[in-house]
């Protein structure tokens, strides 16, 4: 995917154009930092220009409506990402709504994801679009089957789970309310696991020869870095399984590259 946007960047710099994005961080969390630096070399990598705005903990929520409105009006910026979670004063809603839908590329956005709800998007939600490019790639086939989403955030859970019904998988959504859940997830062909809880799927929940996608990333009891899923437990049971680090990460990022050159391609028509 990374090799595909830098081919098509190259030929966009021939005309003059250049694909541009703009990262915002508020804070010091860790977490956050390693992906925007992750991003930050993603982008280097397919020839984007890519601009970091590191703001501290303190920014009050109209410095940060302030600097979005700034890069909404930038011609050279196609992208703008604020990075999740802001610190708790600052109105996360409020701060996405600020976005221009046609540069929001992470489709935070209501107007996005009233569009992926009806199933004409310009942009899809980094991480569940990863995951549906990796089933395409390894031809794992999502019509029919019966498909289980765990989490049901507007960040994962809710759009994953609107992608595998748009290719005609049968989706049940799960949560911390659900009850029967392990019931529910042995059953499932395709089982996605998005709660933030370490090792959260066990091998009972799992249906011999399930597909198996860990959008985890959690540190376990040692701080070592794993996923929702007890990778080794789970791992002989499946015909296809995710790995922590690793698996979705990497696509969540490069599906953020062809985001951002789609948000390029339709600010230029091009």
């Amino acid at each position: 995917m990374k090799a595909q946007v830098a081919g098509e960047t190259d030929e966009l710099k021939k005309q003059g154009i250049t694909p541009g994005l703009a990262v915002v961080i508020v804070g010091d969390d860790p977490a956050s930092r390693v992906y925007v630096n992750n991003k930050k070399k993603a982008c280097e990598l397919v020839g984007f220009k890519s601009e970091e705005y590191a703001l501290p903990a303190e920014t009050s929520q109209e410095e940060l409506l302030e600097l979005v409105k700034k890069l909404n009006e930038k011609k050279d910026i196609n992208g703008i990402l604020v990075q999740l979670p802001l610190p708790k004063h600052l109105d996360e809603k409020e701060i996405i709504e600020a976005i221009d839908p046609i540069k929001d590329v992470d489709a935070f956005h209501a107007v996005n994801v009233g569009k992926i709800m009806i199933g004409d998007y310009d942009f899809l939600p980094c991480t569940p679009a990863g995951v549906m490019e990796m089933l395409a790639y390894y031809d794992i086939p999502v019509s029919g089957k019966n498909c289980v989403v765990i989490g049901r955030s507007n960040i994962v859970g809710k759009p994953m789970a609107m992608l595998l019904l748009h290719k005609n998988g049968t989706v049940t959504i799960c949560h911390s309310k659900t009850q029967n859940l392990k019931e529910i997830s042995a059953q499932a062909d395709i089982l996605v696991a998005a709660v933030g809880i370490p090792k959260f799927v066990t091998a009972d929940m799992v249906k011999d020869g399930a597909v198996v996608i860990d959008v985890g990333m959690d540190r376990d009891e040692n701080g070592k870095l794993c996923g929702d899923v007890d990778f080794e437990n789970v791992k002989d049971k499946t015909s296809y399984i995710t790995p922590v680090p690793g698996g979705v990460g990497p696509m969540t990022i490069a599906t953020l590259m062809k985001n951002t050159l789609k948000a390029c391609r339709l600010q230029n028509n091009c």
